[in-house]
């Protein structure tokens, strides 16, 4: 039978040196990781109003070429860009206004104006109204913003059937909206579709 001594020291147990900075390494990797994603949230938040700007002025787009076909307001054959014989403008171009013929990204593009009747800035690219410091949409102290960092490119392609000639009556379509944001690199979003010649 062994009698414990009072006055005999014990052995004392601990973490050692290397397990105290192996825990410590694995949890510096796990903030790290928690920032990233804290990270990764705000930059998502900065430009979501810019991307859903950017999805409705391309979807926009999309629909107004879908209702000129629809309602024979231009030919099929001028479902196209100029430098093809066709009625869209070729490249990135201001957003602005539809003219006469209804269709954004054509030669009458015209400038914009605000709900009020004013010009928008920029040239007439096309603006937005903001309520000001009252909160309240239609007073004097509304803020407008312009769209003038935002560019639309509407691209039209012919379409090749499986032996290799050109579909007459297919065409593809693509639209994209591509935006800057001080201090982000340059977004954009894009829409296809393809447009047959019946409706």
């Amino acid at each position: 039978m062994t009698i414990n001594d009072p006055n005999k020291p014990r052995a004392q147990s601990g973490f050692s040196l290397i397990e105290v900075m192996i825990a410590m390494a694995v949890t510096t990797i796990g903030v790290l990781g928690v920032i990233a994603t804290f990270a990764t949230a705000i930059a998502a938040t900065e430009t979501a109003q810019e991307n859903l700007i950017a999805r409705h002025k391309a979807l926009d787009a999309m629909e107004s070429i879908y209702t000129a076909r629809n309602s024979q307001q231009i030919p099929f054959a001028a479902i196209n860009n100029i430098v093809n014989g066709g009625s869209f403008l070729s490249g990135p171009q201001p957003l602005l206004c539809a003219g006469a013929d209804g269709l954004v990204g054509t030669i009458d593009d015209a400038p914009c104006t605000t709900p009020q009747g004013t010009a928008c800035p920029n040239g007439g690219v096309e603006c937005y109204v903001l309520p000001g410091l009252d909160g309240i949409l239609g007073t004097a102290d509304d803020e407008t913003r312009s769209l003038s960092n935002f560019t639309r490119t509407i691209a039209i392609n012919q379409v090749l059937q499986p032996n290799g000639q050109i579909n007459q009556n297919l065409i593809a379509i693509s639209v994209t909206v591509s935006f800057q944001k001080t201090g982000w690199p340059a977004r954009s979003y894009t829409t296809n579709a393809l447009i047959s010649s019946y409706h």
